[in-house]
């Protein structure tokens, strides 16, 4: 998912060099979206691999 908005990132910095500024802002918009998604999915899995170890062993 990162590598999705590395993605979009590139495309908006190379839209922003030719002089596209609405594609340009359109795709950073995404870019940052993808990121944010990226993050809390990444805080939801770090939540719930802390909360599964404290749960203690399953028999």
């Amino acid at each position: 998912m990162l590598r999705l908005a590395l993605m979009f990132l590139i495309v908006a910095l190379v839209a922003g060099l030719f002089g596209f500024g609405g594609i340009a802002a359109a795709a950073a918009e995404i870019a940052q979206f993808v990121f944010f998604v990226a993050v809390a999915l990444l805080a939801i899995a770090v939540i719930f691999g802390v909360i599964d170890r404290r749960a203690g062993p399953r028999i």
